[in-house]
């Protein structure tokens, strides 16, 4: 009994670092909304060329925890939860990193002037999702505040459908207003990736639901 656990005990700590990775990786979303903000309120082109660069470098970071996970995932034999959850939430998560970075770098490739308010709400309402995602993920520690879990991913069901009603708001003014057919087509993207930002928060939230439902 006493070489079973000598083994457990090797085993047991390594299965913590997915904790640590996963609040890095929210931390590092937080990061990333807060600028895209800033990048969306700037009216300098300088400044806004600044932000662009720093989310990116995020992103960058981002695609280095995600993969530190990956690494761990398959190096670990002991998981804090299941394989496949541990798989599809750091997915999901790289999704949101990725979908941000794509707002901003069309901002920046389409050469965009005025950023209008649509593609602002978009970007605060992302801003607000990463947040309650930086909320919950480190309660899955302990998972001893449920509710605290469970009030993150209900608040960012909603963002992600009030996200819904500023897009197809904001397309079909497009539509109206736009005559100009390429400028259509930029401002067309940029919303749609701001839009599916706020649909990888809801995927991640829903991922941390299926874990606290199987483990709580």
């Amino acid at each position: 009994m006493g070489g079973f656990n000598s083994i457990v005990k090797l085993f047991m700590p390594k299965d913590r670092v997915f904790y640590s990775l996963f609040e890095d990786v929210a931390a590092n979303l937080v990061e990333m909304g807060k600028v895209l903000v800033e990048l969306v309120e700037t009216k300098d082109p300088a400044v806004r060329k600044d932000k662009v660069h720093l989310i990116e470098r995020l992103e960058h970071k981002n695609d280095d925890l995600t993969h530190r996970i990956f690494v761990e995932l398959g190096q670990n034999f002991i998981t804090p939860f299941d394989r496949e959850d541990i798989h599809y939430l750091a997915s999901t998560l790289d999704d949101v990193a990725d979908y941000i970075h794509g707002s901003a770098k069309r901002i920046d490739m389409y050469k965009v002037v005025e950023i209008n308010d649509s593609v602002r709400k978009l970007a605060d309402l992302i801003n607000q999702g990463v947040a309650e995602l930086a909320k919950a993920i480190p309660e899955l520690r302990n998972m001893s505040n449920m509710r605290a879990i469970t009030d993150a991913c209900v608040r960012i069901n909603s963002l992600e459908n009030h996200a819904d009603d500023i897009y197809d708001r904001a397309i079909a003014d497009l539509f109206e207003q736009e005559s100009n057919a390429v400028e259509l087509i930029k401002m067309r993207e940029i919303y749609q990736a701001l839009e599916i930002a706020t649909d990888k928060c809801e995927d991640s939230a829903n991922v941390i639901e299926t874990i606290i439902i199987k483990y709580a």
